[in-house]
Formats: structure tokens, C-alpha cells, sequence
């Protein structure tokens, strides 16, 4: 006799947990009630990162200026061979 399989419950994971992220807003808010708390916490997270040197910010700077260059030589080319070939398409119907 073959066994009959159940077909898997569907539930919005929206709703299960719907209580519980209530709660754990909840308590997070409480925690930033206290401004002076808040910016300790900002410096704190912000010593974690680690910053680019001088020199790494001015090659990417450069890099990304040197895209952009050649990305709009690209776009004035193109676009002047595109309106070429738009007027020739357009000047074949015209006499004289």
C-alpha cells in the first residue's frame, strides 16, 4: 500500500514571527533612548573601519576620472555615428 504524502504547510514567515520582531524593536529603541549613548557607540563603530590611505583614495579618484573620459569619448562617438546613419536612412527618400 503506497503511503500518501502530506503536502508541506505553507505559512507566511511574516506572521509567524510577527510577535517576536515586535519585541526585539521594541527593546532595541530602548537602548537608544540616551543621546550621549548613541554618539559612543557611533565613534565607536566608526574606529572600527578601516579608512583608505591618501594614496589609495587618489588612485581611485583617478581611476574613476579616467572612466569617465573614456566612457563619454565613447557615448560623443557613438553617438555621432548613430546620427550619421539616422541622416543617411532619412536622406534616401529626398529628390534633389
Amino acid at each position: 500500500m503506497a503511503r500518501r504524502r502530506e503536502a508541506p504547510r505553507r505559512e507566511f514567515f511574516w506572521q509567524s514571527g510577527a510577535a517576536d520582531r515586535r519585541d526585539t524593536f521594541s527593546e532595541r529603541n530602548r537602548g537608544m533612548i540616551n543621546p550621549f549613548e548613541f554618539i559612543q557607540q557611533v565613534r565607536s563603530e566608526g574606529s572600527k573601519v578601516i579608512w583608505p590611505t591618501r594614496r589609495e583614495t587618489l588612485v581611485t579618484t583617478g581611476l574613476v576620472l579616467l572612466l569617465v573620459v573614456f566612457a563619454s569619448l565613447f557615448f560623443v562617438v557613438a553617438d555621432q555615428v548613430l546620427r550619421e546613419l539616422v541622416a543617411l536612412v532619412l536622406g534616401f527618400g529626398r529628390t534633389g
